[in-house]
């Protein structure tokens, strides 16, 4: 009997706090635990991909390994290429030359994988398929975070970071018919987003894409009725949420790698800690 059958795994985004997440999938590789249906944003679709490649380890030698390499995050970047994030050295040079990836075992693997991302004149999210789009365009597009990246066309559409119109995308998996998940997030239990406080900025560098800056202004309302929407799955049930046990204090763009390195450790030791439960909970 498959336990995962018509259970949905949803990956929040982060930044760098995503190496929790790839510590969790990392014990699930080890347990060789897979979902069916896999949908997420920025940094939890890049770590998805690992995942479904079945590279173990791969996550965390990419995301601390490189974090002091100016060509992966630095100001520098931001100056030279618009881009806070080293674009073409994350989706290109490290995955085809450095910690190159598995395309062939990621192009056979049966699950599905949705990435979403922000469509810039509307702000609505824009969600692409595996097997049916150029996968490291899109993950390069999902994790354009606004302010500190350039947008990026796909099929002629303007897209930023998926976290933005959708940042814990578990309407999409159940609207997708998935009636139960398992949801992991970047953010401890009682997380709450504050009011947007960038609009001017905003207008400034994003004058055409009032879809975009009206997305931006709604997020924190949007991502606590979220989270209250998961509370409630939850209570019923029918959503398994794994997150850090306390505070994260790692930086959205942090480049400490012991502090990293630490997170991940917490996200493997989590998954450890509660994989019984979970695999109870799949069984009901």
């Amino acid at each position: 009997m498959d336990l995962t059958a018509g259970t949905g795994l949803v990956l929040e985004g982060g930044g760098m706090k995503g190496v929790f997440t790839a510590g969790v999938l990392d014990y699930f590789m080890e347990k060789s635990l897979y979902f069916p249906y896999i949908v997420g944003v920025s940094a939890g679709a890049c770590q998805a991909v690992s995942y479904l490649s079945r590279q173990k380890g791969r996550n965390r030698t990419v995301n601390i390994g490189y974090i002091r390499d100016p060509r992966y995050l630095s100001y520098r970047n931001l100056l030279i290429h618009r881009s806070i994030f080293g674009m073409d050295f994350m989706f290109d040079e490290i995955p085809n030359r450095l910690v190159s990836f598995d395309y062939d075992t990621f192009n056979m693997a049966r699950e599905r994988l949705i990435i979403g991302t922000t469509e810039c004149f509307s702000g609505a999210p824009v969600y692409f398929e595996k097997g049916k789009c150029d996968i490291l365009r899109v993950l390069r597009a999902s994790s354009s975070l606004p302010f500190v990246s350039r947008v990026v066309e796909i099929d002629g559409q303007k897209l930023l970071d998926g976290g933005v119109s959708d940042p814990i995308p578990i309407r999409k998996s159940i609207a997708d018919g998935n009636e139960k998940n398992v949801i992991i997030l970047t953010k401890h239990e009682g997380y709450r987003r504050g009011p947007f406080r960038a609009r001017w900025l905003a207008r400034l560098v994003y004058p055409g894409y009032k879809g975009l800056i009206r997305t931006m202004v709604q997020r924190p309302e949007f991502y606590n009725e979220t989270i209250d929407l998961i509370n409630v799955l939850q209570k019923e049930g029918k959503a398994f949420v794994i997150r850090p046990c306390r505070e994260v204090h790692v930086k959205r763009l942090e480049r400490n790698p012991e502090k990293l390195e630490e997170l991940y450790r917490k996200g493997y030791q989590e998954a450890e800690r509660i994989y019984g439960n979970l695999v109870d909970w799949l069984a009901r």
